[in-house]
């Protein structure tokens, strides 16, 4: 698996990003997306070592496009200046919580969790922290997540009380989260690593009970 290549594509991405450019280097985009859907596979087999239920997933069905075509990009850039992959059971558009891996030079990243869920899903997760607040509690303070992810749980939140939460409410701080999510950071030196896979799945193995812990609140009508 040749990351470096990868890294050097997007860099040069990066600095050239228009269709010109790209339609000129397709054969070079090409072997770098065949170099990352190499990485999805690797960390997708660690990830269906404890997560049976996507065991039926490929990496494709996880790789996102490479083209901007939603509403939350702001630059008016074509291309994404990373490679991404949702591997979320149902793959990567389903409405599941899951996991999360994001290539970029200088920026690479994974996450766990959910981010913005629509507004049924996230009415359910709210509902399921005020009805199970200590097990919402002890999952995002065990100490195996925050070894491997220390910031802990984070995400966007709103500035006043959700539609139905009193603002005493002790937990309202969690329930004004509209995005659940653990991130982690790595350097390219970090990519390069030579068990860079390995690390990956072990640090998303330990945001497991955050995935849990949502699916199951997305799971109930």
């Amino acid at each position: 698996m040749t990351l470096a290549f990868l890294l050097d594509f997007l860099r040069e991405l990066a600095a050239n990003n228009h269709k010109s450019w790209m339609d000129a280097n397709r054969a070079e985009y090409h072997r770098a997306r065949a170099v990352f859907r190499e990485l999805v596979e690797g960390v997708l087999q660690g990830v269906q070592d404890f997560e049976p239920e996507m065991r039926s997933l490929t990496a494709n069905d996880t790789m996102y496009r490479i083209n901007k075509n939603d509403r939350f990009q702001q630059s008016d850039e074509p291309y994404k200046r990373h490679m991404g992959a949702g591997m979320t059971r149902g793959g990567r558009h389903a409405p599941w919580a899951g996991y999360f891996l994001a290539i970029e030079p200088g920026d690479s990243w994974i996450g766990v969790g959910k981010w913005h869920p629509e507004s049924a899903g996230l009415a359910r997760i709210r509902q399921e922290i005020h009805y199970n607040s200590e097990v919402f509690h002890q999952m995002r303070q065990d100490a195996d997540l925050l070894r491997h992810f220390p910031a802990g749980l984070e995400g966007e939140r709103l500035q006043r009380p959700p539609k139905g939460y009193d603002k005493n409410d002790p937990d309202l701080e969690w329930l004004k989260l509209k995005d659940f999510t653990v991130f982690k950071s790595f350097s390219d030196a970090d990519v390069l690593h030579p068990d860079f896979v390995k690390i990956v799945v072990a640090d998303l193995r330990a945001g497991q009970p955050l995935v849990q812990f949502l699916n199951q609140a997305l799971a109930e009508e």
